[in-house]
């Protein structure tokens, strides 16, 4: 199944990080998030990714065009440090498609860019790019599978530290609770989709603001609740948290190295 990934938007809220790269490309403990991400992805057997490239798209093309394998995994040198060989791989069996969709292209309008890399599939899978999960795959899958809609988005609690405000009418305060601790959902980036979405796609569609209204008026959107964990790297201060988890080997993410 095809991973379409959303890699074009500016990533004003992480500046001055996004300065010289774009959002995806920000490392997070030694690698990018996008790297994790794709990596997750992999683990579950999908391998064929497609890059909607917009904001610094360049940054991609020169990450994967000089990757070097032997810096995320064990390999053995000879010869005088001439040969290397690889102990395993993690990119070797990945297809990436690189698609430029446009510098200021909202989400609905990359994925409509990127319909014909898709032609083929009556299923595929999308991603916002900016956040990890250890929520098992195949479940959401077989969630949406089982309820035959159009699409389906995985529902979170929030990963950041806001906090919610109860107060009355003449503004006395009730309640002030973290909203990570209350029963706030909110979309967490995590797609799937059958091929008739392109159908509900205008021009200059957002995808949430409209074409996800549309599904809902009929019928064909599915929301996959997942209380286990899910981080997003919105603002610096999130970089800072995955940063933390990952550089301390406790990054709930990282399910391929649970084998």
């Amino acid at each position: 199944m095809k991973v379409v990934l959303f890699c074009g938007g500016l990533g004003m809220r992480l500046y001055p990080s996004t300065e010289n790269i774009p959002k995806p490309m920000v490392v997070v403990g030694e690698r990018p998030i996008l790297w994790h991400l794709m990596k997750y992805y992999s683990y579950y057997g999908h391998k064929e990714f497609i890059l909607c490239l917009g904001y610094k798209g360049e940054e991609f093309k020169k990450f994967f065009l000089n990757y070097d394998e032997c810096l995320s995994n064990d390999f053995t040198l000879s010869n005088g440090g001439k040969k290397r060989k690889l102990l395993k791989t993690d990119i070797e069996d990945w297809k990436i498609t690189f698609a430029n969709t446009g510098l200021h292209t909202n989400i609905g309008q990359r994925l409509k860019a990127v319909e014909k890399y898709l032609e083929e599939d009556e299923v595929f899978l999308a991603n916002y790019s900016d956040a990890v999960t250890d929520m098992p795959l195949p479940n959401i899958i077989d969630f949406f599978n089982e309820r035959g809609k159009t699409g389906c988005f995985m529902s979170v609690k929030p990963f950041d530290t806001y906090h919610i405000i109860y107060s009355d009418s003449n503004g006395f305060v009730k309640d002030i609770s973290s909203i990570g601790e209350s029963n706030v959902k909110i979309n967490g980036g995590f797609f799937v989709f059958k091929k008739e979405i392109f159908n509900y796609i205008k021009e200059g569609d957002d995808l949430v603001n409209e074409v996800f209204k549309r599904l809902i008026e009929k019928n064909q959107l599915v929301a996959y609740n997942y209380d286990g964990f899910w981080g997003n790297m919105d603002t610096y201060k999130d970089k800072q948290k995955l940063d933390e988890l990952a550089l301390n080997d406790k990054a709930p993410w990282e399910i391929w190295k649970r084998r």
